[in-house]
Formats: C-alpha cells, sequence, structure tokens
C-alpha cells in the first residue's frame, strides 16, 4: 500500500476520533448543564413552596394572635385518632329549619375544622384568682334594672377606661357587649363567693340523683366567658351526676372556636363538641343539643354563666320528684364592665307583660312575713332562658322549642306558656344559684329588625287567644307585621291540641293572676295625647316604679305609650298595667296599684269627654302638661314662683280651665278586630 495514502487516512481517523472525542466532551458538558438547571428549577420550586408554607403559617398566627386571647392554658398536642370530638351536623337531618338564612356554610372552613379525641380528665392548672365584690342589689320590684342609655353608658365607660387598656376595651365593648379586658384577666377557674342561705347548706339529696346533660349553644362568643363556662359546670357539678357536657357552636365566624376551640376541648374528659352547618338560633340550637344528650335530664345554660357550688343537685331532686317540673336557679347578676358577682335577693320569680317582654320581678318583703320561704321553691309563670333544667322525655314530648322562632327572643315565653298549659309546671329554686353575664347591648345586628316582633306573634297566635289582642295594642310593629303576613304555626296547633293543652285564660287564671287585665275600652284607652303641646304622656325609663314624676314627650306611636281608663277609674300606665296614675303634691307620678285591694279615691280619675279634662277625684283639679322650660296656666299661684317650680315640665294637678293644655285625648293606635 502506498505510504502517502496510509498515512491520509490515518489522519483521517485521528479527525474521526477526534470529532468523536468532541463531541462526547461536548453531549457531556451539554448534560452536565442541564442537570445543573434541573437542580437550580428544583430548587426554586422548594424555595416557593417553603415561603407558601411560612407566609400561611404567618397569616394564621396572625388571625389567631387576639383570636384566642393568648395560648391555651397549656400546651395541646395533636392526637392522630379517629374523630369523635367535633360533630359536624347537617341540622336538617333534626328537621330543624330555620327561616332567615343567616350564613354560608364556607363560614365553617377554617382549616376544615380539626377532629381529635378527647383525652382524659386533665385539668387546667388554677390560675391566680382575681378580687371580687358582692353586690346586693337595693330592694325592687324588678331585680333586672332597666338598661342604662347611650349617654349613661358611655360616661360609664369614660369613668372606667384608663391608660393605654382604653381602645381596646372599647374595642371588646363593641364586639361582645362587655369588658372582655376585664374578663381576661379573671382565672377560668373563678370560685364564686357563697351566697347561699344556711339552711341550703344543710339540706340532703339522693344519692340516686337523675343524670344531667349540660348543653351550652353559643355564637361568636369570646373566649374567656365561654370556657369560664365550661370550667365552672365542670368544677361545681358532681361527676356521678354530670354525664356529660355538650358545647354546641350555631356556627360562629371567629377563628378562635373552631381548630382552637377543638384542641382545647380535646383535654377536658366528658366535654363533647358538636357544630351545625346553619344558623339555628337560641332554640333550635338547644334543640339540637337535646337530639344528641345522653343524660336524663337536660340543663340548658348560656355561653357566660358561672356557678355557684352546689348548684346542681337541687335541680335534679325537684325534676326527680316531678318529671313534669322545669326548673331554673336563682339568677345572679355579673356586671358587665367590672365582672363584680350580684347576688340576687330572695323570693324571685319569671314574669312577662302584655308586650312578651319578659324580666325577674323580686319580692324580698314575702321573706320577712314567712322565714321558712328561704328555701322553698317558686312557682312562677315564666323563666329565663339564661339556665333551665327539664326532663329530656318531657321536652321532647312536650314539643321541644318552637323551631319557627327565629334567631333569639321570646322563646322563653313561649316554652313557659306551652309548659303549663299542657301539663307541667315551673319554678325557680333558692338553693341552686348561677350567675348571668348581663350585656349592656347587643354586639350584632339582627338581619331582619322585626324578627323579635315575629317571634312574639308566633306566641300571640298560637297561645294567647282572643288576649292576642291586648298585645297588638301594645305593638303596633307587630300589629302591621300580622297585618301583612301570617305564621305558619299549624304544626304547633297541632301539638297544642294533641296534648290537650288548656286555653290561655286558665293560664292568666291559674298560674299568673297577678298579671292586670286591661280592659282597652274605645276611647279610653291608647296614648294620652294633649292638644296644647302636640305630646303624649311619657314614663322615662329607668326612674324606677316608686314616685317617679310623669313626663311629656314627643307621641311614639309603637304602643309603649299605652294606658288604659278602667271602670275602678284607675289610668294603669304601661305594658304591664301594673303602675297607676298618682299624685304627690301638685306633681303627678306613677305608682304600683292596689292590688287585690280596691283601688284609693287618691288613685281615681274621671274623663269628661266633652272638654277632654281629666280630673283627680280626691283634688277636682285638672291634669295639665308642661314642656320643659314652659309654664302651667295657674291663676292660683304666682307667674314667679311658677317658673321656678314647673320649669322642668311634666304633669301637674291645676285648676280646670279651658286651656288646650287640659284637653286630652286617648288615642287607641290599632283596634285589631280577630288577630
Amino acid at each position: 500500500m502506498d505510504t502517502a495514502l496510509l498515512v491520509r487516512r490515518l489522519l483521517n481517523m485521528y479527525d474521526l476520533f477526534d470529532f468523536l472525542f468532541l463531541g462526547m466532551r461536548l453531549w457531556g458538558r451539554a448534560k452536565v448543564f442541564r442537570r445543573r438547571m434541573l437542580c437550580l428549577w428544583l430548587l426554586l420550586l422548594g424555595f416557593a413552596l417553603v415561603t407558601l408554607a411560612l407566609s400561611d403559617l404567618f397569616k394564621r398566627e396572625r388571625d389567631n394572635t387576639y383570636q384566642k386571647p393568648g395560648p391555651p392554658r397549656r400546651p395541646l398536642q395533636r392526637v392522630p385518632s379517629p374523630p369523635d370530638l367535633d360533630v359536624i351536623v347537617d341540622s336538617r337531618d333534626d328537621a330543624l329549619e330555620f327561616v332567615v338564612d343567616l350564613s354560608p356554610l364556607n363560614s365553617l372552613q377554617e382549616d376544615q375544622l380539626l377532629f381529635v379525641r378527647s383525652t382524659q380528665g386533665t385539668k387546667n392548672p388554677p390560675q391566680r384568682k382575681a378580687t371580687y365584690k358582692v353586690l346586693l342589689p337595693v330592694t325592687n320590684k324588678h331585680t333586672t334594672p332597666a338598661p342604662p342609655t347611650h349617654g349613661e353608658m358611655g360616661k360609664a365607660v369614660r369613668l372606667h377606661l384608663k391608660g393605654a387598656d382604653r381602645d381596646k376595651e372599647l374595642s371588646a365593648l363593641q364586639k361582645y357587649g362587655f369588658n372582655e379586658v376585664v374578663s381576661e384577666k379573671i382565672s377560668l377557674h373563678r370560685r364564686l363567693p357563697e351566697m347561699r342561705h344556711l339552711q341550703c347548706l344543710r339540706e340532703k339529696y339522693s344519692e340516686s340523683l337523675p343524670s344531667a346533660s349540660v348543653v351550652i349553644c353559643f355564637h361568636d362568643e369570646a373566649w374567656s366567658t365561654l370556657l369560664r363556662t365550661v370550667h365552672s359546670v365542670l368544677d361545681t357539678a358532681p361527676k356521678q351526676h354530670l354525664r356529660e357536657v355538650l358545647l354546641v357552636d350555631d356556627l360562629s365566624q371567629h377563628g378562635h372556636l373552631k381548630s382552637v376551640l377543638s384542641e382545647y376541648v380535646a383535654h377536658l374528659d366528658g366535654v363533647r363538641l358538636i357544630r351545625s352547618t346553619k344558623r339555628l338560633g337560641v332554640g333550635g340550637c338547644r334543640s339540637l343539643g337535646a337530639a344528641r344528650a345522653a343524660g336524663e335530664v337536660l340543663v340548658f345554660i348560656d355561653s357566660h354563666c358561672e356557678c355557684q357550688k352546689g348548684w346542681l343537685e337541687p335541680l335534679l331532686e325537684r325534676v326527680a320528684q316531678d318529671r313534669t317540673r322545669v326548673v331554673s336557679p336563682l339568677m345572679d347578676v355579673i356586671d358587665w364592665q367590672t365582672f363584680q358577682y350580684n347576688a340576687t335577693q330572695w323570693p324571685v320569680k319569671g314574669v312577662f307583660n302584655w308586650r312578651l317582654d319578659f324580666y325577674w320581678e323580686s319580692e324580698p318583703q314575702l321573706q320577712d312575713k314567712d322565714p321558712s320561704s328561704a328555701v322553698n321553691p317558686v312557682r312562677s309563670p315564666a323563666l329565663g332562658g339564661g339556665a333551665l333544667a327539664i326532663d329530656r322525655h318531657f321536652f321532647q314530648s312536650v314539643g321541644a322549642y318552637d323551631p319557627g322562632m327565629l334567631l333569639w327572643g321570646a322563646e322563653q315565653i313561649e316554652l313557659s306558656i306551652r309548659v303549663w298549659s299542657c301539663g307541667g309546671s315551673m319554678e325557680v329554686v333558692p338553693c341552686s344559684r348561677v350567675a348571668h353575664l348581663d350585656h349592656h347591648h347587643l354586639p350584632y345586628r339582627f338581619p331582619d329588625e322585626d324578627l323579635l316582633q315575629r317571634n312574639k306573634i308566633r306566641i300571640a297566635d298560637t297561645w294567647m287567644d282572643d288576649y292576642r289582642k291586648i298585645f297588638y295594642r301594645r305593638d303596633t310593629l307587630a300589629h302591621f307585621i300580622r297585618q301583612s303576613e301570617s305564621p305558619n304555626i299549624t304544626e304547633r296547633l297541632h301539638i297544642k291540641s294533641s296534648l290537650g293543652c288548656r286555653n290561655f285564660q286558665w293560664y292568666l287564671t291559674t298560674v299568673y293572676p297577678q298579671l292586670y287585665i286591661p280592659q282597652d275600652m274605645p276611647g279610653l284607652s291608647g296614648e294620652l295625647y294633649n292638644v296644647g303641646t302636640g305630646s303624649c304622656a311619657d314614663y322615662p325609663r329607668g326612674q324606677g316604679l316608686h314616685g317617679g314624676s310623669m313626663k311629656i314627650a314627643p307621641c311614639s306611636g309603637t304602643g309603649s305609650q299605652h294606658c288604659d281608663l278602667n271602670s275602678e277609674g284607675e289610668v294603669r300606665w304601661g305594658p304591664m298595667g301594673s303602675l297607676c296614675l298618682d299624685t304627690k303634691g301638685e306633681h303627678v307620678i306613677l305608682s304600683p296599684c292596689p292590688n287585690p285591694q280596691p283601688t284609693t279615691s287618691r288613685l281615681q280619675w274621671k274623663f269628661i269627654k266633652l272638654s277632654g279634662q281629666l280630673v283627680h277625684q280626691q283634688s277636682q283639679l285638672c291634669l295639665e302638661a308642661v314642656k320643659d322650660g314652659g309654664l302651667p296656666h295657674s291663676s292660683s299661684v304666682k307667674p314667679k314662683e311658677v317658673s321656678t317650680r314647673t320649669s322642668v315640665g311634666g304633669l301637674f294637678l291645676r285648676p280646670c280651665t279651658h286651656q288646650p293644655r287640659q284637653q286630652w285625648h286617648f288615642e287607641q293606635l290599632v283596634a285589631p278586630k280577630g288577630a
């Protein structure tokens, strides 16, 4: 072979190998480059995921910074076990319907709620005990004072708020209706002072009392007040009688009532948490809890209460003796601003007026007449909703809570009338005391301002028979709502018929004879309108029930200024009809009407329709209206003297003249015919 040709071929092969080697080097570099680029992308992706996770964690911590007022009182760990604590209940399963849809279901979705198992009965370490004062209210027919006006409220708040906590307290006050900053400084295990009668301490109760399920419904309740309620029950109820505590969440929105509450409750023995998928209101929420309860006796307690030692046994004893008996503890008061404990004076019973407003009425003078009454239960025409105990089977058989009652308001009156009318009874047990947190205002607004009236309409149309006319004359808004729409009460009327319930006449005669039945005669009842001033007779709220002066004010048109001149000559004032137009010197005041004694001449009036004058029978003087700063007509009083004595305004007795300020009309705002 030619040497030159061989050399040329060798060179070509060398070039080929060199080319292949170069290609292999380039391929290796590209592979390394691709590997490095892949690692870089993976690193960037991992960094993004970590950033998102951290931001979500920080967001949750920020959302829960106050929502749970401080972390739970001891560390909590998630327990990987089957979900048996939180029970999310579709309320339709229990045939609980709520007409107004208040909140969407997605409000439950904060971290999808945490399901954890309730662990052994370990309790939180006791916190520092806060100081408090025991306040005994001044003897008054009404133990629950009238709510303060906004001006009074603002003054009280300004006096109390000092320093850096001022803004925080105002914010909490607006959110919850009480001073949550003070509440947070009080131990969850606060012990109330002993205020029971000495004889109560000597009482012995059966060892075989029925078991109790305590049902605590809540909606957006503050952390401290809700947990203090739970611990108060656990710390004071004997374990052999307490079957369980059922916390029923009525679709709360606040973050601390979701997974944080679930984790906390997981460490409380005997406590279960139930969540509704729709807003039910007080009655529906309690009926939901009752449907899941296992105890023989249901004890309903508001989510802002504190129980005294020995509160449960007296209630169970009374129910055990008569399974149709519904009982309430003596309700003490926790001040909304200072959280001081106010002991209620005994005896007390629950009552309501013709506008279907509930309140507690105290008659401590009865104890002076009969010392043995200090520990005797008192039959009560109605019971409040703060705390009550009822046999579980009787509760279901009598119709539970009316599912047509919206949100809250007057449901305790409906239950009270139904229990009494359908074979049961109600009483207050003085040896059982539970303190209820007083709210100075509602922290939330109704989606419909007429909800309360609609609840009352259901009561009137279902249970009051022809007496509902008296209600409609004193609540004109309810009357006009009723004119435009009728409640669907078919199911409740069926219960009323099937149980053989008695009529409202029986209830008034047998259960609540103290309630005055107005005569409401045409032309002699309604708003007392004054021609000369163009205003109506009025009695400002908060003046008390003994000796308060009548005023003159713009006519409200709501029925709250309703009065009734009856055949006895009494001018009965207000929705209760228990106060009469009276005199103190020249001033016209209100004082309690005699009941059942016959009326005195000092309380008798005569209306002259021709002249429109209202004549006081004893003095033969006429009722005259004076606006603030005005001068009444009087031939017997010098102008200078009148100016100093009556410039405040109000109602006075004056010699009868033809002055327009002495001309009156009874204006009946509504006259219901059949409803």
